[in-house]
C-alpha cells in the first residue's frame, strides 16, 4: 500500500476540521466542567441544588462521551490514511486514548451515583479534572502535529 491513501491536500483539510471540531469539544468538555463544579459547590456548601444545572449536566455528559470518541476517531483515521502508523505521533495517540478511556470510566461511574452522598461524587470530580487536564496537554501536542 502506498501511502497518504488519499490526496495531500484533502488531508490536510481533513487535519484542520479534527483540530476544529476536537477544540470545540474541548470546550463543551470545560463547560459542562464548569457546570459539574457549580453542583458541587451547592452540594459541599449544602444550599438549595441547582435542579437546571443538574439536568444539563446530566444530558450534555452522554453527548460529551459520544463527542470524545468520535474526534478521538477521526484523528485515529486520519493518521491510518496518512501514514497507516498510528505511531507517527505517538504522544498525542497514547494522551488521546488516556483521554478516551478517562471519558469512559467517568461515564460508567456517572451511572452508578446515587443519592447525595454517593462515595463515587468525589472519584468522579477526580476524573473529570484529570479529562480537563489532558485535554489541554492534547491540543498542544496536536499544534506540534500540525505543525
Amino acid at each position: 500500500m502506498q501511502y497518504p491513501l488519499i490526496d495531500r491536500e484533502l488531508l490536510a483539510h481533513f487535519r484542520l476540521v479534527h483540530a476544529f471540531v476536537n477544540t470545540s469539544v474541548m470546550l463543551l468538555f470545560f463547560y459542562h466542567g464548569w457546570i459539574g463544579l457549580a453542583i458541587r459547590r451547592a452540594r459541599m456548601a449544602k444550599e438549595t441544588l441547582p435542579f437546571a444545572l443538574i439536568k444539563r449536566h446530566r444530558k450534555m455528559g452522554p453527548l460529551l462521551t459520544i463527542l470524545g470518541g468520535i474526534g478521538f476517531s477521526i484523528g485515529f483515521t486520519l493518521v491510518l490514511l496518512d501514514t497507516g502508523n498510528v505511531f507517527e505521533y505517538a504522544s498525542h495517540f497514547i494522551v488521546g486514548c488516556l483521554i478516551v478511556l478517562l471519558i469512559a470510566a467517568t461515564f460508567l461511574m456517572s451511572r452508578r451515583i446515587k443519592g447525595q452522598d454517593s462515595p463515587l461524587r468525589t472519584p468522579h470530580f477526580i476524573i473529570g479534572l484529570a479529562i480537563l487536564f489532558f485535554y489541554v496537554i492534547e491540543v498542544f501536542l496536536g499544534i506540534g502535529a500540525l505543525l
